[in-house]
């Protein structure tokens, strides 16, 4: 049976909720809606891990939000930026996993009032295949899926994540403590989110 094609009448008729945050976040993301797939990507040392922090602290304003953190699980330095950021703040809307699989993610997701913001930190450490990206979020299609990625030479590392990139509507590089969006919905290629405002300074007296 043939799939159905849309109008461009229907395609224009559509409507979609999208996050409803501030200047200092829409001037560089834009407004992405809300079940939309990320992709955050960037060096070691750069703020990546700050960053996505503190994503994950907005995210909370409009939904629960689970940290998937594989990479560094519940270390000293995971638990620093937690209490950098003041992430108690949001104790009722934040929660971290280390050791799920992929089926165990599936079956918490599946749970009523399960968390609508999941972040995946990092994509390689999961070991996660693109065809399991795509059927997790093909199963839970209203909720969005943040994927942290590693870099090898500024780039995603491995091919499946060069691919999950793709996919992805707002694709974020960190470099130098400012993230960039090279995604879908900002109207602004040259802003950026500034990271860590010290760590700019640093980052550029270096550079000059």
């Amino acid at each position: 049976m043939a799939k159905r094609a849309y109008s461009p009448k229907e395609v224009m008729s559509k409507s979609y909720k999208t996050l409803p945050w501030s200047e200092r976040w829409s001037g560089p993301f834009g407004f992405p809606t809300v079940n939309e797939k990320w992709f955050i990507s960037g060096a070691s040392a750069g703020g990546k891990s700050s960053f996505v922090m503190q994503l994950s602290k907005e995210l909370t304003n409009y939904g629960m939000v689970l940290y998937c953190s594989y990479e560094e699980g519940v270390s000293q330095s995971f638990k620093n930026r937690m209490e950098m950021f003041r992430m108690n703040e949001v104790q009722g809307k934040f929660r971290v996993i280390t050791e799920d699989t992929f089926e165990d993610l599936m079956s918490r997701l599946a749970k009523p009032k399960s968390a609508h913001f999941v972040i995946v930190d990092s994509f390689q450490v999961a070991e996660w295949t693109y065809d399991q990206v795509k059927k997790i979020t093909q199963r839970f299609p209203a909720k969005s899926f943040i994927f942290v990625s590693q870099e090898y030479k500024g780039q995603p590392m491995g091919k499946a994540a060069m691919r999950l990139k793709y996919l992805c509507g707002v694709k974020v590089r960190v470099l130098g403590y400012k993230a960039f969006c090279q995604g879908r919905f900002t109207e602004d290629p040259g802003s950026y989110y500034p990271v860590w405002e010290e760590g700019i300074i640093r980052t550029s007296n270096t550079l000059g």
